[in-house]
């Protein structure tokens, strides 16, 4: 480790942007504090002993400040960010609110950290959405401060591990489809995201060298734009998808945007939601003439960018499931409620009489048809909520089971219906697995 290498705090440090760069500089030899909310096992292993683990967005002053001052943090890189409201954060929260108390906790250190914000380009004008709005709220904080700061502006950001908006267009690479035109041409410049990594290292550097005067602000981008359209198919022939047959009409990406709203209002974080939307119509585009005249780095092209991401079969595999998961968990959220709904109404008495005709009291019958419909009822509504999705598919995997096994003791008859009632069973088992494999987001 170069002796004058600052300690580097990386703000959500558990994000596609966040763990790339944390992980980037502690290759670089930098001391690295991650710090989020919550990391994965896979990223606790890799980070070690300096991770912290917390609330961060929810932190007080003192407490922010504490964890500065606790490892001696030189740098700040902050990687937070929420793209819309909803249960998993509020945007004016996570990007103002959060921001004015970093600031503070800034402010009570013996020796000031230099702080590296991510922001989103655009001009200031074009801001229209709660999540635009918020990030450039919070650049304002930062520039009203007056401490030493940078403020970087990327495009549409490349890494090897894919979430969000990077998951879908591996997804659509993968489909025999396109976006409509109007999204398909609006400009949308890349960003490798180890561009990023070498941003935050120079800059790193030169604060310990003794650089101290920092107010600046850059557009982190390839300097010729690609558009929606180009880099869909610059991922579909890194990965080999199939050519692209027709291209979606546009009327279809206005209910989809609102499905994935109703989805992240259950605690989802669906790519598609009227945000994204928004944002992607508006375009990515800026200047990065100053960043590279400040850096002297080239910026990757958007082959470059995808020249560093697996182009494997397991890539390839996340590419088609990735928007078939959405379906799986719709479609067993609204088996189980559907099911429950309908026995528990239209079909108890027939529910009811199976066990009758095996001897069971009318009393008990019925009660047994109303606990079991209330429970399929309860275990869709527990797998169609982010929050309780794997404890429902447990469940509905436990309750199946013991459907299974009631019918060989009550009802062994039903095992050749026709129609193959308990036959179906096993299948439903079996897609209530495959979702339990793709129930994480990371």
């Amino acid at each position: 480790m170069e002796p004058d290498l600052p300690v580097i705090a990386v703000m959500g440090a558990s994000g596609l942007i966040g763990e790339a760069v944390a992980s980037g500089l502690m290759r670089e030899g930098f001391p690295v504090v991650p710090v989020a909310r919550r990391f994965t096992a896979a990223q606790k292993r890799a980070f070690g002993a300096p991770a912290v683990e917390c609330p961060v967005v929810a932190l007080e002053a003192d407490d922010l400040a504490d964890i500065l001052s606790r490892h001696g943090v030189g740098v700040i890189v902050n990687c937070i960010g929420v793209l819309q409201d909803g249960p998993r954060g509020a945007t004016g929260e996570a990007h103002g609110g959060f921001m004015a108390r970093l600031l503070s906790a800034m402010e009570a250190q013996a020796a000031r950290p230099l702080l590296v914000h991510l922001s989103i380009p655009g001009r200031d004008d074009d801001d229209a959405t709660p999540f635009s709005l918020s990030k450039r709220e919070a650049e304002r904080l930062i520039a009203r401060n007056a401490g030493p700061h940078v403020i970087l502006r990327p495009g549409f950001v490349i890494a090897p591990a894919a979430y969000g908006g990077s998951a879908l267009v591996r997804a659509l690479a993968g489909l025999p489809f396109g976006l409509p035109d109007r999204e398909a041409a609006r400009p949308f410049a890349a960003t490798a995201v180890a561009d990023i990594t070498r941003t935050v290292a120079a800059l790193a550097r030169r604060w310990g060298q003794g650089e101290r005067d920092w107010a600046a602000r850059w557009d982190v981008m390839e300097t010729q734009p690609s558009t929606v359209g180009d880099v869909v198919d610059a991922f579909r022939a890194h990965f080999g998808g199939p050519r692209a047959v027709f291209s979606l009409p546009s009327w279809l990406m206005a209910p989809g945007a609102r499905a994935g709203d109703l989805a992240a209002h259950l605690g989802w974080a669906p790519p598609i939601r009227t945000t994204a939307l928004m944002e992607m119509r508006r375009g990515v585009e800026g200047d990065p003439a100053p960043w590279i005249a400040a850096t002297g780095i080239r910026p990757s092209s958007l082959g470059a960018a995808l020249a560093d991401v697996p182009a494997t079969v397991q890539e390839a595999w996340f590419a088609r499931l990735y928007l078939l998961k959405g379906l799986v968990i719709a479609s067993l959220a609204m088996f189980w409620v559907v099911s429950g709904l309908i026995a528990l109404t239209v079909a108890f008495a027939a529910a009811a009489s199976i066990l009758v005709a095996h001897g069971v009291p009318q009393g008990l019958a019925n009660a047994v048809t109303a606990v079991t419909s209330l429970a399929d009822i309860a275990i869709g509504t527990l797998i169609a909520l982010r929050r309780t999705t794997r404890i429902g598919l447990l469940a509905g995997i436990g309750l199946s089971l013991g459907y299974m096994a009631g019918a060989v003791v009550l009802t062994p008859e039903l095992w050749i219906d026709p129609l193959g009632p308990l036959v179906k069973t096993g299948p439903a088992i079996i897609l209530m697995l495959v979702a339990l494999a793709l129930e994480r987001d990371r």
